[in-house]
């Protein structure tokens, strides 16, 4: 089996964090500067930079080419341009569904992990919030991103078996 990869991104307020993990724990994960909106061009950027941190954190999933990437639909995601990169790059990407954002593990999993211990904090600056949002990324637990994994699984599973059709829950 192997070994999945998850991106997404979340925007507040004109900042963007990136975020690219499996099941061991964070693989990379970044903060764009102000106003920064995921672009194509950016995006192949933070690729850069992510297949170079799989390189160093991953190394025997790199050396087998066994380390799959799945992010959303996103339009900077699903560019020809970014869709170019990875094949070049020989990045295995697991396709999103359509419409189906409760597949993506950022989206029911990671964001509110790391917003609920922030919740009703008040921070003076971005740096803040980021360096905050950071210590909570680390130190969610090995386990948990296994666990998140395994969740990721069943969801496809659900998916698949109700071939495209709607369904809601867990």
């Amino acid at each position: 089996m192997s070994e999945e990869g998850a991106a997404n991104s979340e925007q507040r307020q004109g900042h963007v964090a990136c975020f690219f993990f499996d099941h061991e724990g964070v693989v990379h994960h970044e903060y764009a500067p102000p106003g920064q909106t995921i672009t194509k061009d950016y995006y192949i950027e933070v690729l850069r930079q992510l297949r170079d941190a799989v390189r160093g954190k991953r190394q025997q999933l790199w050396a087998r080419g066994d380390w799959h990437l799945h992010h959303d639909n996103a339009p900077g995601h699903s560019s020809s341009l970014v869709q170019t990169f990875l094949v070049k790059h020989r990045i295995t990407q697991v396709c999103q569904p359509p419409y189906s954002p409760d597949l993506a593990p950022c989206d029911f999993w990671l964001f509110s992990k790391l917003k609920l211990p922030l919740k009703g904090t008040r921070f003076q600056t971005a740096n803040e919030i980021k360096e905050n949002a950071t210590r909570q990324l680390m130190a969610i637990p090995k386990k948990d991103f296994s666990d998140c994994f395994e969740k990721w699984k069943e969801r496809w599973d659900k998916c698949v078996r109700s071939q495209g059709e709607y369904f809601e829950g867990d």
